[in-house]
């Protein structure tokens, strides 16, 4: 394995569980910050979602566009050491303004997630391209079930010891980068600054003028809305539905981090070998839309614990879509593609609190003409069939072998 593929993998690791660490205790420091009650809390948390996804929105096309000029080495060096000081606001902050503060500094350090996946494009022939985007969707995956638990090991400590932790790793893998990343994009690719097309709007402008790249950034970002329903809604859903513990509640997020990352490991490069890009995306879809359908239906606990493996279907889909706009961009412009790419996920980050909260408080609630636990998953599963259409009608693009 190549060393900057390496150092991508481990950031996402290491990112995934910084983010991780603060989940089991973020609730306790707004509470502790803004001196709120547990509702009141949930509306600041949602405050703060908000934030961090509008500054990544902007943020990242700036991200993408700066590491296609100056290379994919600084941008992501100088996010990690942000992480770090970042994380260190968070761990020191007196009040909530502080709190708002570091949820934007995160919103623009998060913002790498670009850079990151164009390390992989500009070293990967593509065809290997989503074989690579899945091991990464593993690492965040596994990072993802590690951190909380270490969290709330650590919460046991105090409350603002896990953001201690997350600065650590931070830092941490901003000395393994120093020294273990090496400068994947040749001089010969690199193309000057333009502020016209390093924000949303000028990036949507530029990037529709590449063949076909429209089409699938609209599948993905609707399969990136409906897939936010796990994210935004499954802990309530699953206190009003099954009547789950938080013990529970970990559980099956648990299940859920781990048969996504075993199935980009050992399942996703086969399916993709044997079915093509578009086709294993077009099956993940399908799996993740049949699940949410059975996650509004089913109100036993126990049957819907069984049927959660079944989500790792739904993880062929997200590498699967990234690998394709790779193909329809060239060596010049693969950060500003991925930084697009992450501003379209920062919308659906927004929109989702703004569509899915709404709905479950409205059939929960005692205003509702009739209970449904499941309203937002329908819906939810109504864009993933959406998206689905919409791929079902895009022509896959010609992959050309390239060197190295």
């Amino acid at each position: 394995m190549p060393p900057a593929i390496r150092f991508v993998l481990a950031t996402m690791l290491i990112n995934a569980m910084g983010f991780g660490v603060m989940i089991p205790v973020f609730p306790t420091l707004i509470m502790q910050l803004g001196d709120a009650t547990i509702a009141q809390a949930t509306a600041i948390g949602g405050h703060l979602a908000f934030t961090f996804a509008l500054f990544q929105f902007v943020f990242s096309p700036i991200i993408g566009n700066l590491s296609d000029r100056f290379g994919r080495r600084p941008v992501l060096l100088g996010s990690l050491a942000g992480f770090a000081i970042d994380f260190g606001v968070m761990a020191f902050a007196p009040t909530l303004l502080w709190l708002f503060i570091a949820r934007a500094l995160t919103g623009i350090f998060g913002a790498t997630n670009g850079p990151a996946q164009s390390v992989i494009a500009d070293i990967t022939l593509p065809a290997e391209r989503a074989r690579w985007f899945g091991y990464i969707s593993a690492a965040f995956g596994v990072g993802f079930v590690l951190g909380p638990a270490l969290g709330g090991l650590l919460a046991e400590f105090g409350t603002r010891v896990p953001f201690y932790a997350s600065a650590a790793l931070a830092f941490a893998n901003f000395l393994y980068g120093w020294f273990a990343l090496p400068e994947t994009l040749k001089p010969e690719n690199r193309r000057a600054f333009d502020w016209r097309r390093a924000n949303p709007v000028g990036s949507l402008l530029h990037i529709r003028k590449l063949g076909g790249i429209l089409p699938i950034a609209s599948v993905y970002f609707l399969w990136q809305l409906a897939s936010l329903i796990y994210p935004m809604l499954w802990a309530y859903f699953a206190i009003g539905r099954y009547g789950w513990s938080g013990a529970m509640i970990g559980l099956s997020l648990a299940i859920m981090g781990v048969t996504m990352a075993l199935s980009q490991i050992f399942v996703a490069a086969r399916v993709i070998a044997r079915f093509g890009e578009r086709k294993t995306a077009i099956i993940g879809l399908t799996g993740g839309a049949l699940c949410m359908i059975g996650f509004a239906s089913i109100s036993n606990g126990w049957v819907a614990m069984a049927i959660m493996p079944l989500i790792a279907v739904s993880s062929l889909t997200h590498p699967c879509l990234t690998a394709m706009m790779t193909h329809r961009a060239d060596a010049t412009n693969q950060g500003e593609v991925q930084g697009f790419a992450s501003a379209v996920m920062a919308v659906g980050s927004i929109l989702a609190p703004l569509l899915y909260n709404p709905v479950h408080a409205y059939f929960t609630g005692p205003q509702t003409p009739f209970l449904f636990h499941g309203a937002a998953f329908v819906i939810a599963a109504a864009l993933a069939g959406l998206a689905l259409i919409i791929l079902s009608y895009v022509r896959p693009a010609v992959v050309a072998v390239a060197e190295r």
